[in-house]
């Protein structure tokens, strides 16, 4: 019985202490990430400077790019809800919900006239659920996109919801410049659709 005890025990503590290994392998693995994308984020601005500083010699801008090793073209900021995330070539296999926000195919950029950029992302719990608190916004609340030495400045103007179906249906003003944030109602089957205007 004590034989049975004492292997109990062994074996209860390499669960616990492998458990504790995953745990902290994961938090330090997420907190790695985190710190990579927030220099991206630092090298991104540091870029547009260098590009307004040396327009007459742009393979220099070229070989700054090619050190970051995450090449963000634009970052997204949602002041109300503390969000700054940088976005990636829509070409890189980056550009996807799994990995970050996603420009979606049929998105047009900031500066396009009269176009539409738009964003999903995932909500809830998760390390990538970089838009679970897009359901907080309200109208009237401020979205910047940072793209191309500019800083596009937008304002919420609708929020709906969608039944979940892989498609979405976008409700704008089509002579306006306008950015659509998507994503997920966590825990239901509707997706919220936020339409922001370009002021």
């Amino acid at each position: 019985m004590k034989k049975n005890k004492s292997w109990l025990l062994v074996i209860g503590s390499f669960l616990i202490l492998g458990g504790i290994g995953l745990i902290s392998y994961d938090y330090y693995s997420n907190m790695k990430l985190n710190n990579q994308e927030e220099q991206a984020i630092e090298e991104f601005y540091s870029i547009e400077e260098i590009e307004e500083d040396i327009i007459e010699e742009p393979q220099k801008v070229e070989e700054v790019k090619e050190q970051v090793k995450i090449n963000y073209i634009a970052v997204l900021k949602i002041p109300k809800i503390n969000l700054e995330r940088g976005l990636v070539d829509p070409n890189s296999y980056l550009n996807n919900v799994n990995y970050n926000l996603e420009i979606l195919d049929e998105s047009a950029m900031p500066d396009q006239k009269n176009g539409n950029v738009i964003i999903a992302g995932h909500s809830g719990s998760a390390r990538i659920s970089f838009f679970r608190n897009l359901n907080k916004l309200v109208i009237g609340d401020e979205v910047f996109i940072d793209y191309k030495n500019n800083t596009y400045k937008y304002k919420v103007v609708d929020i709906y919801d969608i039944e979940k179906t892989g498609t979405a249906e976008i409700i704008r003003t089509k002579n306006k410049s306008t950015l659509t944030l998507i994503t997920c109602r966590h825990n239901t089957n509707k997706q919220i659709v936020v339409i922001c205007e370009q002021v």
